[in-house]
């Protein structure tokens, strides 16, 4: 027997991240995500029950998948084995097979924590599906990738997604409070008094992420102010830590919003270099650039429109881009769809026919699908003239099936054009193009006549 093995153990703990020690042991301590481990919620249900299924947790990083997984171990009475899908390969994912043989002859089942699931190839994911089938192994895997296309189906069809979101800034500050009032795990010997704006850029600058918000959290208590009555954790402590700028959000939601608005109104405007300087300063002062991402995606549709029909799909790449490559490089690729809508020809007809349409149905909230337009998958459909008189496109001169009579507008309602192309860019195409199937009909209606 090792005498020592304890005051290794116990060293190890010490000198471990404070977001390592602070991990909950029971969902009792866990913060956050209320929709699954709530009271009467399913996951909760799991380990009350000590009966434990095959998952996945899908969610962004630092918000508890391997937290939960070691909770819900714990719970069952399950062995944990946890593997990583970026080191592991098929040879680790057999040992771990055989160790849950082992366990299985000990009447202990064996539950699999496997992070980063999107990342196993094919062969990994094939080598692990006949376990998890047969129940020798139950699967936890943990994913910031949406799993419908990451994961092999066969291997989704065996386990229950379940959605992570990202922590309140509420959330963050209780375990932030948390960590400085623990005195076993977290900081709490120190006695560290934090003021409330402190903690507040903590959990903005944060974002979401608990791992990030204990990380800043320690190396901000570094930088404490100390007097005759301890130590005090305030703004300018945190300063030091995430630089000046990075506070500036705080506690002003206007501001914020401010410079979103900023951005926005600079990209409509065709102005690249505002766009680029409002962008730098709100991710400067710690602003989520996945705020600025979702600002340019709407751009897209609302002010570039079909002008550019390029413009969205840059966008969406931009945000997957900014997912994958992390925030330093994915910033660029923000800023690359950013000059692409300012420079883009503009149009709003897009979102101006939206509107009315909208407007329209309103309206007229009873319209009915011409009979013509109607499936007819069954006799009695067929036989009260579903899908009578219907013309395929493609099986039309010029691809297209001229005239009023077929223009698959509701019968008994006055025509309404809402969608009215400009003559910028790409649009002034589209104007050509629809002007050009109207002499279609205005032809096939004389011809009718």
């Amino acid at each position: 027997m090792d005498l020592f093995a304890d005051d290794d153990a116990r060293r190890a703990q010490e000198n471990a991240p404070l977001a390592y020690r602070m991990r909950p042991r029971q969902l009792e301590d866990y913060v956050g995500q209320q929709a699954l481990v709530g009271p009467g919620k399913p996951l909760r249900r799991m380990a009350e029950s000590a009966s434990v299924r095959s998952m996945i947790l899908w969610g962004p990083p630092g918000v508890g998948k391997t937290t939960l997984a070691e909770i819900l171990a714990e719970a069952s009475g399950a062995r944990l084995e946890q593997l990583s899908a970026v080191m592991a390969g098929v040879k680790d994912i057999r040992a771990a097979v055989e160790r849950a043989r082992e366990g299985r002859l000990q009447e202990r089942q064996t539950l699999l924590f496997l992070d980063e699931i999107h990342r196993l190839n094919k062969s990994q994911q094939d080598a692990l599906l006949p376990h998890v089938e047969s129940g020798l192994l139950t699967l936890i895997g943990a994913t910031t990738e949406n799993p419908s296309f990451e994961v092999n189906s066969a291997l989704l069809s065996r386990a229950r997604v379940y959605v992570l979101k990202s922590l309140s800034d509420g959330d963050l500050i209780v375990v932030l409070k948390r960590a400085l009032s623990n005195e076993t795990l977290g900081l709490g010997e120190r006695q560290i008094m934090a003021s409330d704006e402190a903690l507040s850029i903590l959990a903005r600058a944060a974002a979401g992420d608990a791992r990030r918000a204990l990380g800043l959290l320690e190396t901000a208590c570094d930088f404490t102010r100390q007097d005759a009555h301890g130590e005090h954790l305030e703004r300018e402590s945190v300063i030091e830590v995430i630089g000046h700028q990075a506070a500036a959000f705080d506690n002003q939601g206007e501001h914020y919003y401010d410079v979103l608005s900023a951005i926005h109104k600079s990209v409509r405007s065709s102005r690249p270099d505002a766009a680029l300087l409002y962008i730098a300063q709100f991710m400067g002062a710690g602003g989520d650039p996945l705020d600025v991402v979702r600002r340019l995606t709407a751009i897209a549709s609302e002010d570039v429109g079909n002008a550019d029909p390029r413009a969205l799909p840059m966008v969406i790449a931009a945000w997957d881009a900014y997912l994958r490559l992390g925030d330093y490089e994915g910033q660029r690729a923000i800023a690359h769809a950013a000059v692409h809508l300012a420079v883009a020809p503009k149009s709003n007809r897009v979102e101006q026919a939206w509107s009315q349409a909208k407007a329209f149905v309103a309206e007229h909230p009873n319209l009915e699908v011409p009979i013509y337009l109607r499936n007819a998958p069954t006799k009695l459909m067929s036989s009260l003239g579903y899908g009578d008189g219907y013309r395929y496109a493609h099986s039309e001169p010029n691809g297209y099936p001229a005239g009023s009579q077929h223009d698959c507008w509701p019968e008994n309602l006055p025509r309404r054009q809402f969608y009215d192309p400009s003559e910028f860019g790409q649009e002034k195409r589209y104007r050509q193009m629809l002007a050009w199937r109207a002499e279609l009909d205005r032809q096939a209606d004389a011809g009718e006549a």
